[in-house]
């Protein structure tokens, strides 16, 4: 039986949840995902959690949040004079908004505090500084 190796293609159904047992994201009722093992298309503990599993396998992986989105950086935290947001976008906490990066690239900031003056962004992923639990069932392999 074939087993999945770095540059194979697999299809994989999941569910992440967290230590508190919230799930956080699930392929339940959706196509299996698909990817290439080893590319960086995955988190790094997904990636070498599906590799050396066979199709039909089922197992829990636990991946420490260094091998997953890594830790939450203070210096991701911006506050931003409230007069500097467009009045067109109404502000709550939670919010997501797409900035652009010094370099032009785009970024995703949530905003995490509000104030009548200030309006503090979290540009953390959602999952930083999380260790993750993934229940994984592999689907397909095709050997790349």
């Amino acid at each position: 039986m074939t087993t999945a190796k770095a540059g194979d293609t697999v299809r994989i159904h999941y569910t992440g949840t967290l230590s508190d047992g919230s799930v956080f994201d699930s392929s339940e009722g959706r196509d299996p995902l698909e990817f290439t093992l080893g590319s960086g298309m995955v988190i790094a503990g997904f990636d070498a959690g599906v590799t050396g599993m066979s199709v039909g396998d089922k197992k829990r992986v636990e991946i420490p949040c260094d091998q997953a989105y890594g830790p939450r950086h203070d210096q991701a935290m911006q506050r931003v004079p409230r007069k500097e947001i467009p009045d067109s976008i109404p502000l709550e906490l939670g919010l997501q908004l797409q900035m652009q990066a010094p370099n032009g690239q785009p970024i995703m900031v949530t905003v995490a505090e509000l104030s009548d003056d200030e309006v503090t962004l979290d540009a953390n992923h959602a999952l930083a500084g999380k260790d993750l639990i993934f229940d994984l069932e592999l689907v397909s392999v095709a050997e790349g």
